[in-house]
């Protein structure tokens, strides 16, 4: 079975948010660095080509297959912040309350940050986290 592609590369977070050329993305990436870090407690990992990832935890398919997965995270895509959260479909409640956002699967979409409300967002990431941890 072949390696995932996503997965811890050396490539610093700081350096990968460097060369984002949109000065107002760029100050986003920077922010959910910041805000992510203090959630988790871990600092930033570049998972594959454009995965900011924070944690990790292993991950089991339903074939039994393992793979290494960060535990939270981002992305920066042309359209839209990627958020990914563990656990987002149960956490409807809490995300009516970031603001304009988009849910899709374990993908909270933002746009910009100064669209959500960065503590609801903080709370949101917080409770996903300690519910994946306890499981």
């Amino acid at each position: 079975m072949p390696e995932p592609k996503t997965r811890p590369t050396s490539e610093s977070a700081a350096s990968f948010i460097g060369r984002i050329s949109d000065e107002r993305r760029r100050a986003d990436c920077t922010a959910l660095v910041k805000l992510f870090k203090a959630v988790v407690r871990a600092d930033p990992v570049m998972w594959g080509t454009d995965i900011v990832g924070f944690g990790s935890y292993t991950m089991t398919y339903a074939g039994g297959r393992q793979v290494d997965w960060p535990l939270t995270g981002f992305s920066p895509r042309k359209a839209s912040l990627v958020l990914y959260i563990p656990g987002l479909r149960t956490l409807g409640p809490a995300i009516s309350k970031v603001g304009k956002c988009k849910a899709s699967g374990g993908c909270l979409h933002i746009k910009h940050l100064d669209d959500v409300d960065l503590k609801a967002l903080r709370d949101l990431v917080a409770t996903a986290v300690k519910a994946k941890c306890s499981s």
